[in-house]
């Protein structure tokens, strides 16, 4: 069945004859049963966005099916009819998850007008699905370490409660992903998600950022607005980068903890909300307690469930993962298949210390995709600056070495710098440096130094 089908379920022909033939004139598909197990049975082999579904039915009635089709089929829009209908009757339709409720006789034209807006109703409830999925989907948190699996179980165990989350670690470690996951396994998941960067927000705009202010309360005010904490109302605040608030706001924001209740800048009534706030910082807030930079009572009542992610280099098994990932995903992005790592590019990526962590990783995946148009992607199509800090270097006690050492070492540093210039290509390399190309093939088995096999077609 299409997306514009129709499921009928009514024991009277007649009523199936009149519904299919206003339905099909209005361009929609439709097929008929006539009792609930007839509706599962089809509805376990087709999809129908919407169900027409009778009250009373012979055998399972039209209530029982009602609960049997959200169980199994929870997306379908379930429109009841009835002959005998009854506000208690519509009452429990409602509640069992009915989208609405029309009466025998049927009147065709608001019959049709109710299928319309079941189909509108199933349309947004698709793209909200179709959101959510593009939402979970860009916050995968991708990962088989153990340092992975603790934070998954970590974030099992602290998202369905209301607990105050402080995520601390370095930049480009993931603390908004996690903030995001933690969120989206609550029990506040319907609710909003209201980012925060409190290091991006200017001094004088802060307070009016997160507690709103009335028109006229400064210059520039020129009309009312809500803050974060109002936007966030029911659902999760995210204070990325806390360890930057500036003391008055830090003690503004415990108040605000402490109470749930707050004014708005240039305002005499304050405002009640329910908001779980996690916050995210890559300071030692600890030591900027000692240095005054941070309230240590604002410190302990965020710090009610500490999150301290791993830097990328102390999960190395997990790189090849992530890299794959990424590199699929901005293949697709673009239209693109996605390149193979070599497994020799693959032991640059794990031994690079990745001071940018993943979102380093991340941004390297990107440019290779737009930058690397084969299908391999090899040591020397990685970023020189990578290479430079993970191919073979030269002895560093120069005093100890001989004469043939330092001549070995200056050539393996010479030749790898050329080698890095002409992205691998030995054929390249030697020209540059005057000499046969066997002759290249030689110094660089000689000399240790990595080579992809890469020769211009030649």
């Amino acid at each position: 069945m299409n997306r514009s089908s129709v499921l009928i379920v009514d024991d009277e022909k007649g009523v199936q004859t009149s519904i299919q033939g206003i339905l099909e004139d209005a361009g929609f598909e439709s097929c008929a049963v006539s009792s609930g197990e007839e509706a599962l049975d089809m509805l376990s082999q087709e999809k129908f966005p919407v169900v027409l579904l009778d009250i009373w039915l012979p055998g399972m009635d039209g209530l029982q099916t009602l609960a049997k089709i959200k169980q199994s089929n929870p997306e379908a829009v379930v429109i009841m009819i009835s002959g005998h209908g009854s506000i208690e009757t519509a009452v429990r339709s409602t509640k069992l998850g009915a989208f609405d409720f029309v009466e025998k006789p049927l009147s065709l034209e608001k019959t049709l007008l109710v299928v319309k807006n079941g189909f509108h109703q199933y349309r947004l409830e698709e793209e909200n699905r179709n959101l959510r999925r593009q939402i979970e989907r860009e916050h995968l948190m991708i990962g088989d370490s153990v340092p992975m699996q603790a934070l998954r179980q970590q974030i099992a165990f602290a998202a369905p409660t209301n607990g105050r989350v402080l995520i601390c670690g370095e930049n480009g470690t993931g603390k908004e992903l996690v903030a995001h996951l933690i969120h989206f396994h609550s029990l506040r998941k319907e609710g909003p998600f209201v980012e925060m960067n409190c290091a991006a927000i200017p001094e004088e705009l802060i307070e009016s950022e997160l507690f709103g202010h009335l028109k006229g309360s400064f210059t520039g005010a020129s009309e009312d607005k809500e803050g974060k904490f109002v936007q966030a109302n029911g659902g999760t605040l995210f204070l990325d980068e806390v360890g930057d608030m500036s003391s008055r706001t830090q003690a503004k924001v415990l108040r605000v903890l402490e109470e749930q209740r707050f004014t708005p800048v240039g305002g005499n009534t304050s405002i009640s909300v329910d908001v779980r706030v996690i916050a995210s910082t890559n300071k030692n807030l600890e030591q900027e307690i000692e240095l005054g930079n941070f309230r240590e009572d604002l410190y302990y009542r965020l710090n009610v469930l500490p999150f301290q992610l791993p830097p990328l280099r102390e999960r190395r098994e997990d790189i090849s993962l992530l890299a794959g990932f990424f590199l699929n995903d901005y293949a697709r992005k673009n239209g693109r298949k996605a390149p193979a790592l070599t497994r020799k590019a693959v032991e640059v990526l794990e031994t690079y210390p990745w001071p940018g962590n993943v979102r380093e990783l991340r941004n390297i995946a990107e440019r290779l995709i737009i930058m690397t148009p084969q299908k391999r992607i090899d040591i020397y199509d990685l970023p020189e600056t990578m290479l430079n800090r993970t191919l073979p270097v030269p002895f560093e006690n120069e005093e100890a070495a001989s004469l043939q050492d330092a001549k070995e070492n200056f050539e393996r540093e010479y030749i790898q710098q050329k080698l890095i210039d002409h992205k691998g290509s030995v054929s390249g390399t030697a020209r540059a440096l005057g000499i046969e190309r066997s002759n290249l093939y030689r110094k660089l088995k000689q000399l240790g130094i990595p080579y992809t096999g890469k020769d211009d077609g030649d």
